[in-house]
């Protein structure tokens, strides 16, 4: 019986694969033909989707871009045993944008079925998680330290001290909360994980909650992420079923149980004291620092609160060892991170590579460059408050500390592309615009800072460039940096200021006064 692999990720199913599934199996049915169909997770290449794969002697091939109408030409053609198709690609395994990958936190990424227990044992799943409950916790602590691996969220704290933080606290109940409300523009990696392979995150959670001595877990994720929520809730209750959750996991006297707890679309909310507000049923307000979460977190509680990839990374690291991860990476930055390739761009898609990758070698070697093929101008990184790269900065690696020295972030590793007719005064007058919209309101630089930063940035647009108007947003952008509770309003300056320090034509300014500040380093 040849099997057949139809995605079932957001992505694929909003071109359709649910009809193609039904389409592929009607047409078999019709001529005979025994199959096995599994609804499999996405290989993370968008451009290709839906990808329907079938399984040879030759390895998996694909067929690409494939809709119901396809179905017959496609068995016609003798694709049930790879035959050749004008939509053929190949060996999935070998097309050159996922061959040169290194997957790590993604390795079974688009290969298993997603809810398989089974599918995820049998590859890899749960060695991490056994190494856990044989080992020490101060001892794991001390091995997630030596990883390398820091928060993946963006922010990048050592994930390591922050668990031993937790370990190290007394409290009756502690709780690890994975964020999962992932509203960065040009991200999906962690709708990916959740989608495709969600045991990996559950894993993750678990092993967090055996080192520290946390009970109970929730995810958090966002509302816009229906089929994240239903794959989830779905892979917990078999993990219950199976002996992972519970009173017992795996048998052991470790206790550990695990929710899913709907965000309801505040941007803010990402935060990570402002999700602990509205985990707890209040209104999303970002909370004063200190105290810190692992202190005092969730109802007071000592908290680990880890982004998705990063808990979804725990397992590999407690599977292959500390040294294993971070042998890959470069100076601080360690293991691998999940590059999202959107906007325009020929190729979008998931990228997962060691740091050290350059933005140049994304956007041309795997993304193909532009899809408008006009040549690319500047790529924000980072999400909607990070900074646009000019093409002079490109060849910068992918690196937390080389690209603060910049004033630049990796954040969650998203890119935005933009070709040589977006215009950045107008991208950077709609980044205090958003930050207007998504302020939580509590600290005034960010409340106010941003409103008056609309007003300004549209006076520069309008005609006023005097020196007195820009050096009245660059004043504005300092205090919004230096005064505001997080990175909402913090970061928010990042794309003004590097749109204005790179690309001053945009506002209508022939030149910068080479003394006016630049852009903070992150």
């Amino acid at each position: 019986m040849t099997r057949i692999y139809v995605p079932c990720d957001s992505s694929a199913l909003a071109l359709g694969a649910d009809a193609l599934a039904e389409a592929i199996a009607a047409e078999a049915a019709r001529r005979g033909i025994e199959i096995e169909l599994v609804r499999n997770g996405s290989r993370g290449l968008l451009w290709l989707e839906p990808l329907v794969e079938v399984a040879t002697a030759a390895g998996r091939i694909g067929y690409a871009n494939i809709e119901a109408s396809d179905v017959a030409a496609l068995f016609d053609a003798g694709f049930v045993e790879g035959g050749e198709h004008a939509r053929r690609v190949g060996v999935v395994d070998d097309i050159p944008y996922l061959k040169k990958q290194q997957r790590l936190t993604f390795a079974r990424i688009g290969i298993t079925d997603p809810l398989s227990i089974d599918d995820y044992a049998a590859h890899g799943g749960l060695e991490g998680l056994r190494n856990a409950l044989q080992t020490d916790g101060d001892a794991a602590c001390e091995a997630l330290i030596e990883s390398g691996l820091r928060g993946r969220g963006g922010a990048a704290f050592p994930a390591g001290i922050k668990w031993r933080t937790v370990r190290g606290a007394k409290a009756a109940q502690k709780y690890i909360v994975c964020n999962a409300d992932e509203g960065d523009s040009g991200t999906f990696s962690d709708r990916l994980v959740m989608e495709s392979d969600p045991y990996v995150l559950i894993e993750g959670m678990i092993i967090a909650g055996v080192v520290t001595g946390a009970t109970v877990g929730y995810i958090y994720v966002r509302s816009e992420y229906p089929h994240s929520i239903a794959t989830l809730e779905a892979a917990i209750a078999k993990a219950r079923a199976a002996g992972w959750l519970g009173d017992s996991v795996l048998g052991s006297a470790h206790r550990f149980d695990l929710f899913v707890a709907k965000g309801a679309g505040a941007y803010v909310c990402g935060e990570e004291t402002a999700l602990l507000e509205s985990l707890e049923g209040k209104r999303g307000i970002v909370r004063t620092k200190p105290p810190v979460p692992a202190l005092v977190g969730l109802y007071g509680q000592p908290t680990v609160i880890n982004n998705v990839i990063t808990l979804a990374t725990v397992p590999i690291i407690f599977a292959r060892g500390a040294a294993f991860y971070k042998d890959f990476g470069m100076g601080r930055s360690r293991g691998t991170l999940p590059f999202q390739l959107a906007g325009n761009v020929k190729q979008g898609g998931l990228v997962e590579l060691a740091f050290g990758v350059t933005l140049r070698e994304l956007l041309y070697d795997y993304g193909g460059g532009t899809a408008s093929g006009r040549p690319a101008r500047a790529v924000q990184v980072g999400g909607p408050l990070g900074t646009y790269l000019p093409e002079s900065q490109w060849d910068i690696p992918m690196d937390y500390e080389a690209y603060a020295a910049v004033g630049a972030v990796v954040g969650h590793g998203g890119l935005v592309v933009h070709d040589d007719t977006s215009n950045l005064a107008e991208l950077a007058q709609y980044a205090m615009h958003f930050c207007a919209l998504e302020s939580c309101g509590k600290c005034t630089p960010c409340r106010i800072g941003s409103t008056r930063g609309v007003e300004v940035i549209a006076r520069i647009r309008n005609g006023d460039t005097s020196t007195r108007q820009v050096q009245l947003l660059r004043d504005l952008c300092d205090t919004m940096v230096s005064g505001s509770l997080c990175a909402m309003g913090g970061m928010t300056p990042f794309p003004v200021l590097s749109a204005l320090d790179h690309f001053p034509e945009d506002f209508g300014l022939a030149n910068l006064d080479d003394s006016a500040p630049k852009a903070a380093a992150a």
